[in-house]
């Protein structure tokens, strides 16, 4: 209901302007301050004040006795506090929400026949997902689930880096060493198994005779140039050890969960011819110079001094060069293209927008989400020699914890939850993930985060778990009602809620449908993580004040419904974040 009333708004401020003769093209439309009861209100009256001659009060007193309410349908009055004018809502406001709520898909978005592709992740397939990247599936996957509850059509990539030196290493070394010379695997999963392979190549390339690191290096060009020249029985051979790693990766992503459409290989542009044609208009722009035996694009202009070398000087293409004619078939394909990447690949994702502008091509279709990276305490987890902290340990830890809470909580109950064996390793794995998810996209991404798990965890605090419970609890509810399933044969009536805790709730619920906007519109899922936690406080105050079960009649139905609203509202919020709503914890 919050976008009807905005519009609303949008429309009663245009009129009583325009009928002032004073301009319409920036309505100052935000929200006021949380002591205010408004819904919306207007600071169009201090851009006004000097075209007026007169304070900015009196120009807001003006703009608020032009506008009828009873013209209106949720806006009950309009007031001015100061400059501001202010909008409240009318009881079809509440009445429209609560209705709304009973649908459990509250908050969704109408379609806007606009297509997007978010890809993230992306990371090479040289081994398993490590922690400090773990922000970028968890952030891609939320900013790909808020433009999908946007109303976007949406497509999740993966662009796997198979054309680089690493996977020619990998690829050598993957043929060349036996398994008897390699240590036994961490975990029994693809990634895992291959990963030794990899590591063994790159100590021998270190330390191995000369000769024979010299022969090396010689396969692994000529692998290199057996992927640039499209040769498929080089293809084949990298392609063996690229989808048996990248297949144990997804397995590891899937468990956060975060899943994808496709993923799309490098050497696709390579081979389709697009790579070679890129570089071939690239070598005729006057920003094309050849220094120090490579192919490089002058970028000053765009205010980047660093060269972008577009040909090695043995006439293989770099990544960001099949990036280019990745990029361009995104173009083509999408109305939008957004890329999640970590704050080290910030340089050359100037470099890709400045290229693909020098190239002919609309960059306002591209746009990037830029992330810091998680640390972790010292000491807080073990790390393996040589390896570092991988995803695994992380959500395997996260598990572990949430057991180890729950079994604590059930303790200081002194009673045993009715609760099977299974039952509780499936809410450990859904809090202790859950927690893990929560908890790093609720931080703005620019800003470097370290994980603490006593913060992560907590049920009293802003957390996962705090949210997941009002869930839990709504369900509890509904299930003691019999109405766990249940809508409506009739709209529900908000009238009788009128105590201020269910008001406060109809408004925070009110407000779910704008909140998606905006963090779709600027790719901000950590707004939503916000509006959970708001949520959540707003429903433990109406659950403290406001009797549901032992409520009679008309207030019995209307508080059940509000429940049911809540339940819905919490559970997509936290579905757009990638976090279970358990039914029970």
């Amino acid at each position: 209901m919050f976008i009807a009333f905005r519009d609303e708004v949008a429309d009663a401020l245009s009129g009583a302007l325009s009928g002032a003769g004073y301009p319409t093209d920036d309505l100052g439309i935000e929200q006021p301050p949380s002591d205010v009861p408004a819904v919306l209100a207007s600071s169009v009256a201090f851009r006004l004040a000097g075209e007026a001659g007169a304070p900015p009060p009196r120009v807001a007193g003006e703009i608020a006795d032009a506008i009828d309410p009873d013209s209106l349908t949720y806006v009950d009055r309009v007031e001015t506090q100061g400059p501001y004018v202010n909008f409240h809502p009318s009881e079809a406001y509440f009445d429209a929400t609560l209705s709304a709520g009973q649908d459990e898909s509250f908050g969704h978005l109408d379609p806007r026949r606009e297509s997007v592709v978010v890809e993230h992740t992306s990371a090479n397939p040289t081994g398993p997902v490590h922690v400090g990247r773990a922000r970028n599936p968890i952030i891609g996957d939320a900013v790909a689930n808020v433009l999908d509850f946007a109303g976007y059509d949406v497509e999740r990539h993966y662009y796997v880096n198979d054309a680089g030196r690493q996977m020619a290493v990998f690829t050598w070394a993957y043929e060349t060493f036996e398994e008897s010379e390699l240590p036994e695997p961490e975990r029994d999963r693809a990634e895992y198994e291959m990963v030794r392979y990899y590591r063994r190549g790159n100590e021998f390339l270190e330390e191995g005779p000369e000769a024979e690191v010299e022969a090396a290096e010689a396969e692994i060009a000529a692998i290199m140039q057996g992927l640039e020249e499209g040769d498929e029985a080089t293809y084949e051979r990298v392609s063996e050890v690229v989808d048996r790693v990248l297949s144990g990766m997804h397995e590891c992503l899937l468990r956060l969960p975060a899943d994808f459409d496709e993923f799309v290989k490098e050497t696709r542009f390579i081979r389709d011819g697009s790579t070679d044609e890129v570089v071939d208009r690239l070598q005729d722009l006057p920003e094309s110079v050849y220094e120090e035996d490579a192919w490089q694009l002058e970028l000053s202009e765009y205010g980047i001094e660093k060269n972008l070398v577009f040909v090695r000087s043995d006439g293989t293409s770099l990544y960001t060069t099949r990036d280019l004619a990745h990029h361009e078939w995104k173009f083509e394909a999408f109305d939008r293209a957004v890329t999640v990447l970590g704050e080290d690949h910030k340089l050359q994702a100037d470099q890709l927008r400045a290229a693909l502008d020098l190239l002919g091509n609309d960059v306002s279709q591209l746009e990037n989400v830029i992330y810091s990276y998680v640390n972790l305490p010292e000491g807080k987890m073990s790390t393996r020699a040589g390896t570092g902290v991988d995803l695994d340990d992380l959500l395997d830890e996260a598990v572990a914890r949430a057991r180890e809470e729950y079994e604590k909580r059930a303790e200081d109950r002194l009673r045993e939850d009715d609760l099977t064996e299974t039952d509780v390793e499936r809410i450990a794995e859904v809090v202790g993930i859950g927690a893990v998810r929560y908890d790093i996209v609720s931080k703005q991404p620019t800003k470097s985060i370290t994980f603490r798990w006593d913060e992560a965890l907590d049920f009293e605090a802003q957390s996962a778990p705090y949210v997941q419970y009002v869930h839990a609890r709504c369900c509890g509810i509904l299930d003691e009602a019999g109405e766990a399933g249940a809508v409506p044969e009739e709209p529900p009536d908000a009238s009788t809620l009128d105590a201020p805790e269910e008001r406060e709730l109809l408004l925070t619920l009110a407000r779910f449908e704008g909140v998606v906007e905006r963090s779709a519109d600027e790719l901000e899922p950590h707004r939503v993580a916000t509006y959970t936690r708001e949520l959540a406080e707003a429903f433990n105050a109406f659950y403290r004040e406001c009797p549901v079960l032992r409520a009679d009649g008309e207030l019995r139905e209307a508080r059940l419904a509000l429940v049911r609203a809540s339940r819905h509202a919490v559970a997509n919020a936290l579905g757009l974040l990638g976090v279970a709503a358990p039914d029970s914890m």
